[in-house]
């Protein structure tokens, strides 16, 4: 295989030589039963269709391969989180495709035998003009509409953090207001989301304060009074100690999932006083690595499980810097090269989020730690991408 050359931040080329063989974790067939030790989701990508999607237009999904990708994940013991912000909810995928993705993909989770969660949001009322002109009954009246349809489909609800509740609250008692009826609907507990602004700028100051002490103690209030009704929560705040405090003080029976793609090792290993589980856009393009690492879990072994998840770090550091919003542009980069999906095309153009030189920095850190079951289609890929910027 023929060296590589990779552009850095300044433009120099510098030279890579690729792997020219696949890592050990694919000679290991993918029929992983779930993690026992952790409950453990990939939020996933979907695959547009690249004949039919542009900036502006409704979401167009290449079905075949989105539903294909979500066998790959089962197969290696993960649950599918769908239709959550790694599906560019809110970033090119409308309610109305979002909607359908939960339908096919829950259709698809019976069938194979696989776990799924399912996005419910508020992203049927639009943005206007004037920001958004609704109510906190508006709000409820979404989130219980998108809940009864997740749930008849046969998903477990995730409640997602709502641009237009953090536009129209006035404090923490309309969360508490909003929420408290939304429980009380789902038939199953839900699992709630606490997504930072560094993910979604329009989320600052989310249960109604940007003081995160205040903000933590509104969200155990809510699940506080409505007892058996949460299953655990998603907190993606990229800090490890806030998490690490909040797993602390979530009563008995309700879960932490750790939303943290930076500190994602640490977390799920946990300390003597607990752990995380998992919901995590960064298990997308981790999913082998991430299989063989909770085996070693389970075993009881939690050094092996660093020793495989701890290199993956700094790929994933990468994909989740500034701006974090578009992670999702290394995640579908590292799809294609993987030989996942037949294009590097997303909705509403997000393809084009992120630098030449960060995507050559991603296939670089991703083919060092193993990443890719056939190295010279990645090469190859990585190569035709570099001659369209003139490489």
């Amino acid at each position: 295989m023929t060296t590589i050359h990779l552009p850095d931040a300044s433009g120099e080329l510098r030279p890579y030589e690729p792997r020219t063989a696949p890592a050990a974790h694919f000679s290991v067939p993918a029929d992983a039963a779930p993690s026992r030790s952790r409950t453990v989701y990939a939020a996933a990508h979907v695959v547009a269709d690249p004949f039919r999607t542009a900036p502006g237009l409704p979401a167009a999904v290449d079905w075949d391969a989105t539903l294909a990708f979500r066998r790959h994940l089962w197969s290696h013991g993960l649950g599918v989180a769908e239709a959550m912000d790694t599906a560019q909810r809110g970033s090119g995928l409308d309610w109305a495709a979002a909607a359908e993705l939960v339908r096919r993909s829950c259709a698809e989770a019976r069938a194979a035998g696989g776990r799924i969660l399912c996005g419910v949001g508020t992203d049927q009322l639009p943005v206007t003009e004037i920001g958004y002109p609704y109510g906190l009954d508006d709000v409820r009246r979404a989130y219980e509409e998108q809940l009864a349809l997740v749930e008849d489909a046969g998903g477990q609800p995730v409640l997602m953090a709502s641009r237009a509740l953090a536009a129209v609250a006035k404090g923490p008692e309309d969360y508490l207001e909003v929420y408290g009826p939304v429980l009380r609907q789902a038939a199953h507990p839900v699992v709630l989301h606490w997504l930072g602004p560094m993910f979604d700028p329009a989320l600052e100051g989310y249960w109604g304060s940007t003081d995160l002490d205040a903000a933590t103690h509104t969200l155990l209030e809510l699940i506080a009074a409505h007892p058996g009704k949460v299953d655990g929560v998603k907190i993606s705040l990229l800090d490890a100690e806030r998490e690490i405090g909040l797993r602390r003080l979530l009563p008995d029976g309700v879960r932490c999932y750790t939303g943290d793609d930076f500190h994602y090792p640490e977390l799920i290993a946990g300390d003597d006083q607990g752990y995380s589980h998992a919901l995590l856009g960064i298990l997308d393009p981790l999913a082998p690595v991430a299989a063989h690492a909770l085996r070693a879990l389970d075993a009881g072994d939690p050094a092996a499980f660093r020793s495989l998840l701890d290199p993956t770090v700094e790929l994933s550091r990468h994909l989740f810097g500034p701006p974090t919003r578009h992670y999702k542009t290394g995640v579908v980069l590292l799809a294609w090269l993987a030989g996942h999906q037949s294009h590097f095309t997303m909705l509403d153009g997000s393809h084009s989020a992120r630098s030449l030189p960060h995507l050559a920095r991603a296939y670089e850190l991703a083919d060092r730690i193993g990443l890719f079951p056939d190295p010279a289609l990645a090469a190859s890929r990585m190569r035709n991408l570099l001659s369209v910027y003139g490489v």
